[in-house]
């Protein structure tokens, strides 16, 4: 990465700009100036974690959770000067006081870094469901047609070189991350980007100021909801929505719930938009002659990508992201042959991972935890065993997305046959609480609900009950090898692991 250094000049002036700055601080005085003092005062890097801290860094006191005493580790480690939303005089000498501290983070972190994401093709991909499946396929896509020039940020790994991969901590990185690997990605020869944008992301504003020139809108449809995320569904579309505002072009699923309202979203801030979809869109999707093939059609194909295409993955869901990818990925300069030639070789860490036990019964390991997910995973299900019943696993996370639990039991009510009731993150909460939450929404009464709050032995029994007609999906942890309990990560051997017991993959 590029030497990059910033002055509180250059600082104060981007502030002002955005009409963000408050006020400079030192020990002699509050100023709207540069202060005599801060003048030579420069800074090599910017950190809001303490333990990153050091001498040249500058400070940003960030987020709800914020307690002084990070800032005072930080001045510890060796920085000088903080940029916060309020003084912290008996702390540290200087500060940079702002209305608005991540605003501040996402207005400084592209100057400081030289505005990489200027010289990236960049793919911003958002939605209910699909985003992750959706950006592994375009990767593979571009990556073929780059020669592996293609950076990756989404909820399961990252990438900044296009061949080495790292486990993601958020689905769309904080503000000063996410530039920082930008700047390192363009460093090494990158020149596309496809990352997953989650509503947090707009929310939180980590994206801020950040214009996408493909933009892609998957679906939408309630999630995220609860007192630390999106208070409304309304909130959450919106945030969603941001996306549209922030790309040059859009790619919008047409069957997707409230079309109308991202149709003319994209018309009034006057952003092109192509669609694709199972009904009327300009670009058709078809199931093929089998579960994991599909075609394209179009009236009119600018892009030059009708025709048949094959999955390594099981799942019609799965044919509208791959859709959606190939039209991304040809818009940012790929050709069809490079979808073709790379799409069945896309495996995507934890999702749709179907293995059959050695009678016959089918075992499907997915991160599944909203009603969409739900649904279309036992549409799967009854394709590849429709005369068998079908058992599920599941749990959902603790203090966050309330609203899923319900989600989660209607979507039970609809298609399941039996329901292991587990733990799934619980974090703070009692997971057998959260069950019964999940339970109040199951309107079934033929549905069989089975309590069992320790995963391993829920997954290893409906497992085991599993006849040769039957289908297990395993939902929420993926190959996650651990469960978050009361703020920590207690070991978990992971539900794959698990399945692969008693299981083979099927081909």
């Amino acid at each position: 990465m590029q030497n990059a250094t910033m002055t509180v000049q250059q600082i104060r002036t981007i502030l002002l700009q955005k009409n963000l700055l408050k006020e400079l601080i030192t020990p002699q005085e509050w100023a709207y100036t540069v202060p005599e003092p801060m003048t030579d005062l420069g800074f090599n890097a910017l950190s809001y974690d303490s333990r990153q801290a050091r001498e040249g860094t500058l400070f940003f006191c960030k987020g709800a959770a914020f307690e002084q005493r990070y800032l005072e580790a930080a001045i510890h480690q060796g920085s000088t000067c903080y940029i916060a939303e309020r003084p912290y005089e008996d702390v540290a000498a200087f500060g940079i006081i702002v209305t608005d501290i991540r605003e501040a983070m996402a207005v400084i972190a592209p100057a400081f870094y030289g505005n990489p994401q200027e010289r990236l093709v960049t793919i911003g991909i958002t939605g209910t469901k699909g985003k992750t499946s959706c950006a592994y396929f375009a990767r593979a896509i571009l990556a073929k047609s780059t020669n592996h020039k293609v950076a990756f940020f989404s909820s399961e790994e990252n990438s900044v070189d296009g061949h080495s991969f790292h486990g993601a901590v958020l689905t769309t990185p904080e503000t000063l991350d996410l530039y920082a690997m930008m700047a390192e990605a363009v460093d090494n020869g990158m020149t596309h980007l496809v990352m997953e944008v989650s509503s947090q992301a707009y929310k939180t504003k980590r994206v801020a100021g950040l214009t996408f020139d493909i933009g892609v809108f998957l679906n939408i449809s309630p999630d995220h909801i609860g007192p630390v995320e999106h208070p409304t569904f309304d909130d959450y579309l919106f945030c969603k929505r941001q996306l549209i505002r922030n790309s040059r072009q859009m790619i919008l699923n047409r069957q997707s719930d409230h079309y109308p309202l991202l149709r003319e979203t994209c018309e009034v801030h006057q952003v092109p938009f192509i669609t694709y979809g199972r009904g009327e869109a300009d670009y058709i999707v078809q199931d093929g002659i089998d579960p994991k093939s599909f075609t394209m059609t179009a009236s009119s194909d600018v892009l030059q990508v009708t025709g048949l295409y094959q999955l390594g993955l099981l799942g019609s869901f799965n044919h509208e992201n791959a859709a959606a990818a190939i039209l991304a990925a040809c818009l940012a300069g790929a050709h069809a042959s490079d979808a073709q030639a790379e799409l069945p070789k896309v495996v995507i860490p934890g999702r749709m991972v179907v293995l059959e036990k050695n009678n016959g019964a089918v075992i499907i390991v997915d991160y599944a935890h909203n009603y969409l997910s739900f649904q279309s995973l036992s549409q799967l299900a009854r394709q590849l065993r429709p005369n068998g019943k079908l058992l599920f696993v599941t749990g959902s996370a603790g203090g966050k997305a309330e609203s899923r639990r319900s989600d989660m039991g209607r979507a039970l009510s609809e298609y399941a046959d039996t329901v292991y009731l587990t733990s799934d993150d619980p974090n703070f909460e009692d997971p057998r609480a959260i069950a019964a939450e999940i339970a109040a929404s199951i309107t079934n009464d033929h549905l069989r609900v089975v309590y069992e709050m320790d995963r391993q032995v829920a997954v290893t029994a409906a497992i085991a009950e599993a006849q040769s007609e039957d289908i297990v999906i395993l939902a929420g942890k993926g190959t996650e090898a651990f469960l978050k309990v009361n703020g920590q990560k207690a070991p978990y051997p992971g539900d794959l692991i698990l399945a692969q017991q008693f299981a083979a993959d099927v081909q």
